[in-house]
């Protein structure tokens, strides 16, 4: 079983597509930051990516266009 689940990570992002997009992109930080600082990162971005927002360090603000 995977740690966390799905559903628990659902629960602080409330939509499967934002959240994939939220993985990525917080994966994608974590790699940039280690890259620079040189550092070698015991577990993968995606890892620590799903780690970060299930404990809710990293949040997504969603905003809306009422134009569309």
């Amino acid at each position: 079983m995977l740690y966390p689940s799905v559903s628990s990570l659902l629960e602080k992002i409330n939509n499967r597509y934002l959240l994939v997009n939220a993985i990525a992109s917080r994966s994608r930080t974590i790699a940039a930051e280690a890259e620079e600082e040189g550092a070698v990162l015991e577990k993968k971005p995606v890892s620590l990516a799903i780690e970060d927002i299930a404990e809710g360090r990293y949040k997504v603000n969603i905003r809306y266009n009422q134009h569309i």
